[in-house]
């Protein structure tokens, strides 16, 4: 087809070549991805030799590029999608998730502006919606979407911090922090580093620590009494699913005692929120729906593509306040809020669309099923391995996290390199009441009761392979 005078092809035929050659390799790895090697097969250094070299004067065609890109990157990637990828809390991603993700780049929609891209922007509205009523938590609420769980947290403490600080008559825009009444910032002993991490972007310094309970808990006694013994404006973090043993913070009594302290209450739910969607798991989030602002992720539990991170607030103007951007040039809506008025990006994709897809796939029972399967298959993981010789489970299996340890730690880190050797299971290492342990992350739609088996198979083997090195 010619649409123009000079021969070239049409504007829509300039894309289809280049896009069947990325679709076929595409294809490909998603074909092979359950069963190939999950660490990658070649170093930073090679793949970059792969990669690089000297840009050339002319360039390449576009489907010379892709086919470059696809085989040179290709061994050098983790199949972070296998359903035995349990390094981190990293989720697959549902064929209808990917599809819309596609669509969604087609489109290219730079989402910031109901009235430029209505389309996109009602498909996030409608997915905020769902979500708030999944997950149990106050309809009128304000639902942005980040990056992940650092921007997503980073956009709800923005909110807290300057409604705090509001309270007081100080208002954080005209007058910035340097001078500003200086902000509690309380978190549990075994919170996860992004909340550090969005405190400093936002110039709350470190934060004062509350003692943790045998399983990350937060212990609201310490909790009552770090807030009675300081004054002035507080910010207290909680934790749905402790990134070790999966716990659940206890909300109710934790979020009694900070408001009456007049704290305001934010929610790290970065995989953990999604338990208020399961009817079998819902009392681990009770309480909950009573804090001020909540954070999870679509590309872990939900198993959407990278990024999706969630930042809820219940106080729609809190956030616009402290995220909104007016400029003579911005057409911005007189009906509701922009997107840009919920997260720190005024450009951003619409990374929604594949969110309100799953949710219009699954529906409520679907999702509740997808909760409970990485439960059980957590659950499955820990009756299985736990039965093994000289291995102990450390935590209480409350949701989708497993922790175990060898004799000592040289065994348990060797157990890690020899499943990362194997290539079938991945696992990674991490630090627990000071032992090295394995970590089982749960988090693929895939881990069903098959791929639970081949992972007890696959430690069984790594297991007999440390004992008699």
């Amino acid at each position: 087809m010619v649409d123009r005078s000079d021969g070239q092809p049409g504007w829509g035929a300039r894309y289809d070549e280049v896009l069947e050659r990325a679709s076929e390799h595409a294809r490909a790895w998603l074909s092979g991805v359950n069963e190939r090697p999950i660490p990658p097969r070649i170093g930073p250094r090679e793949v970059a030799d792969r990669l690089g070299g000297i840009l050339s004067d002319d360039g390449e065609s576009p489907v010379e590029v892709i086919e470059h890109l696809a085989t040179a990157a290709e061994p050098a990637l983790s199949a972070i999608g296998s359903p035995r990828f349990y390094g981190w809390v990293i989720g697959g991603t549902q064929p209808v998730a990917l599809a819309a993700d596609w669509l969604a780049s087609a489109w290219d929609q730079n989402t910031g502006l109901r009235t430029i891209t209505p389309g996109a922007v009602a498909a996030e509205d409608i997915a905020g919606e769902w979500l708030l009523d999944l997950l149990g938590l106050p309809a009128g609420s304000e639902v942005g979407f980040t990056t992940g769980a650092t921007m997503a947290q980073f956009t709800c403490l923005a909110a807290a911090r300057d409604e705090v600080l509001q309270r007081l008559g100080w208002d954080v825009e005209t007058a910035g922090m340097a001078a500003a009444p200086r902000i509690r910032f309380i978190v549990g002993e075994e919170r996860h580093g992004t909340v550090d991490l969005a405190g400093r972007y936002l110039g709350l310094g470190s934060p004062t620590i509350v003692p943790s309970d045998e399983q990350g808990r937060i212990r609201v006694d310490d909790l009552r009494t770090t807030l009675a013994a300081g004054e002035g404006p507080a910010i207290v973090l909680l934790q749905a699913g402790n990134i070790h043993s999966g716990a659940f913070d206890d909300f109710a009594a934790a979020i009694a005692v900070a408001h009456d302290a007049g704290a305001w209450v934010h929610v790290d739910g970065a995989f953990g929120l999604w338990a208020a969607a399961s009817p079998s798991l819902r009392h681990l989030t009770a309480g909950m729906a009573d804090a001020d602002s909540w954070s999870t992720d679509a590309h872990k539990t939900l198993n959407v593509p990278y990024d999706c991170g969630i930042a809820i607030a219940r106080d729609a103007a809190a956030m616009h306040r402290a995220l909104s951007l007016q400029a003579s040039y911005l057409q911005v809506t007189d009906v509701g809020s922009d997107p840009q008025d919920r997260v720190p990006e005024l450009s951003r994709r619409a990374r929604g669309i594949p969110t309100w897809a799953v949710l219009r796939s699954l529906g409520r029972n679907g999702v509740a099923r997808l909760v409970d399967g990485l439960a059980d298959a957590a659950r499955g993981i820990a009756d299985g391995v736990g039965a093994l010789p000289g291995v102990e489970v450390l935590n209480d299996i409350a949701f989708t996290q497993v922790c175990i340890a060898l004799a000592d730690d040289a065994q348990t880190q060797a157990l890690s390199e020899r499943l990362w050797s194997d290539g079938e299971v991945l696992a990674m290492t991490s630090r627990w009441h000071d032992r090295t342990v394995v970590r089982f992350s749960v988090s693929n739609w895939g881990t069903d009761a098959a791929q639970v088996r081949r992972t007890i198979e696959a430690v069984t083997r790594a297991r007999a392979s440390v004992a008699s090195a």
